[in-house]
């Protein structure tokens, strides 16, 4: 059976259990056109546009 041949830090330990593996919720920013919040860089859900201009048409309500 492997046995450890040195204690583990406690630094070391606990930065191995730290935050550092844990995700981060992606960041949003709100749509210029309409206000909806949207994750950067793809097409508004709401109003279907990217970069101020209509990419995907949308239904009027």
């Amino acid at each position: 059976m492997a046995v450890p041949k040195k204690k583990t830090s406690k630094a070391r330990r606990d930065s191995r259990r730290s935050s550092t593996w844990k995700l981060t919720a992606p960041s949003l920013v709100k749509c210029p056109k309409c206000g909806e919040m949207n994750p950067a860089f793809r097409v508004c859900a709401n109003c279907g546009s990217y970069n101020g201009e209509e990419i995907i048409a949308k239904a009027a309500k």
